[in-house]
């Protein structure tokens, strides 16, 4: 198929037209769910494989049909399912293999068997005790087979960059004349380096013949942490198809990353001169949904995406940051999907940030006063990992974090009726002191036991609040691991944060929610707190 000599509607050839555009491959669901931890169900499969579609991803690799039933049939729903991205599925150079991925593609409305043999001396004696003339022979053979099941076809020279120059000429060549359209050279092992890479690319396309017809394409691997770095050697040296993954997950440690790929083409557009189609504002929420389905957190270090990629501690960032943004970031973190950048504050942090936090939170600090502010504040940061909302309130307000109120729990149950097979109900119940000597307990069911403790809370301290944001991780390791809750909640036109630790989720939970509760109260009249608490939704 000769797809890349087409002519457009105003009469420029396709391959001019889009000479400026990197195709995204996302093998997400095949290189990267075949790595320990991150294997999906099907269903799991397909609400990647939307939200990838939705992100705006050129060709979605869908998997490897014949590595079982569960492949090909997840595979089948996606080419089915799907309507704008090409749908790909793996093949080994196999007849029986082949004919598998063609069944499997035969929905898909623009569809590509991704073929892959291996090329290298060490592959060839050692994986496959083939010749290079059979090597050859049975690429030209399995690409013409795969041309009669699907829209195109894509061949890839495995360990590649480990592979004579001169020897892959001759296959890529070969591959061309046989129909494929697409020519990868996978860095299979990590192996290569950035200077080799751009140079190998512009040797190849010197020298294929019929390279003008067809796309090239790297597929890196991230053993020596340059799999995005060689990527984007490549583009320079004119490949224009990238194979990379969410959150670079893959074999090892890992493939080239698509949010890193896709933000440095775009944060250096004019040193690059070339885009793609990929809508930034979903990668944040991509990332996020695949975390959710695999149960595998990013670093927090993790460019583009981790929970430190948008975030500030150091005082003179801070500071810098609240001048200009552009003083220490290259990038808007709403062009990625991510609301804001935060400005956490910790031991680190400096006099500018913190009085900005508090001025957010309602509180003009006369200048007499931020001296014992900032000094009660580093005080409490060399104890703490990050300085919460209602920590700096308590500051300000002259109270001890430790002990802020006016209401504390003094007994807390939970108990869940959930069933595997139905989600059943929980109850809940707490005793409260406040301040004012009062003593309050309260029950409450829910969905799960979150929502019913957030229920009982409700009810005992009579806060009306609109939940908006839920969120439990771990902070530490272990069977004894404490995980924290972060909650935001909605009242008077305004967002408050809460936040509690604690080795039992629902405990952290509701300390998370009576933290919030105690912040209104304090800057609230009592008689404008009124029943109740909206946690509509919550679950857990």
């Amino acid at each position: 198929m000769e797809t890349s000599s087409t002519q457009s509607d105003d009469g420029v050839s396709a391959s001019s037209a889009e000479a400026d555009r990197v195709r995204i491959f996302d093998t997400t669901l095949r290189d990267g769910e075949q790595a320990p931890g991150f294997s999906m169900d099907r269903r799991a499969k397909l609400r990647l494989a939307q939200a990838l579609e939705a992100l705006g991803v050129d060709i979605i690799e869908a998997g490897f049909p014949q590595a079982s039933p569960d492949d090909f049939n997840a595979v089948a729903e996606i080419a089915r399912t799907l309507r704008t991205p090409t749908i790909c599925g793996l093949s080994r150079c196999v007849p029986g293999d082949i004919d598998t991925t063609g069944r499997a593609l035969e929905s898909a409305r623009h569809s590509r068997i991704h073929l892959f043999l291996s090329t290298s001396p060490l592959h060839r004696e050692h994986k496959l005790g083939m010749s290079k003339a059979q090597v050859l022979d049975t690429a030209v053979a399995s690409i013409e087979r795969a041309r009669a099941l699907c829209h195109e076809v894509e061949f890839s020279a495995e360990d590649a960059t480990r592979t004579e120059p001169e020897y892959l000429v001759e296959v890529f060549s070969a591959a061309v004349a046989a129909g494929a359209t697409t020519l990868n050279v996978p860095d299979t092992v990590g192996y290569t380096t950035p200077a080799e890479m751009a140079e190998l690319f512009t040797y190849l396309r010197q020298h294929v013949k019929g390279a003008e017809r067809v796309i090239f394409s790297t597929h890196c691997h991230d053993d020596l942490g340059m799999a995005v770095a060689n990527s984007l050697a490549a583009i320079s040296a004119g490949v224009r198809q990238v194979e990379c993954t969410i959150n670079g997950i893959g074999e090892r440690a890992g493939n080239a990353s698509l949010e890193e790929i896709v933000m440095a083409l775009k944060v250096r557009a004019p040193h690059f001169g070339v885009d793609t189609r990929i809508d930034t504002r979903k990668l944040y929420p991509t990332s996020r949904l695949l975390t959710q389905l695999t149960g595998q957190s990013v670093a927090r270090n993790k460019a583009v995406v981790g929970d430190n990629a948008f975030a500030h501690e150091s005082g003179i960032h801070q500071h810098g940051m609240l001048k200009h943004r552009g003083t220490y970031e290259i990038m808007r973190p709403q062009d990625v999907g991510i609301a804001e950048t935060k400005l956490v504050l910790g031991k680190h942090s400096g006099r500018h940030a913190l009085r900005s936090r508090l001025q957010a939170l309602g509180h003009e600090v006369e200048e007499s006063a931020m001296d014992g502010i900032f000094a009660r504040f580093k005080a409490l940061a060399d104890k703490k990992r990050e300085v919460h909302d209602e920590d700096l309130e308590a500051i300000a307000l002259g109270h001890d974090p430790d002990l802020a109120g006016p209401w504390r729990i003094v007994q807390l149950q939970a108990h869940s009726n959930v069933t595997v097979a139905h989600r059943g109900s929980a109850s809940a119940s707490v005793k409260l002191t406040h301040d004012d000597g009062r003593e309050v307990g309260e029950a409450a069911i829910g969905d799960g036991p979150v929502d019913a403790v957030l229920r009982a809370i409700e009810r005992a301290t009579g806060a009306s609040l609109e939940l908006t944001h839920f969120q439990v991780r771990a902070v530490s390791e272990g069977g004894d691991a404490q995980g924290q809750a972060q909650l935001i909640a909605r009242y008077a036109e305004r967002d408050w944060r809460g936040h509690g630790v604690s080795t039992d989720i629902v405990e952290a939970t509701a300390l998370a929610a009576l933290a919030i509760v105690n912040r209104i109260e304090r800057q609230t009249p009592a008689p404008t707190l009124a029943p109740a608490l909206q946690t509509q939704g919550v679950t857990a």
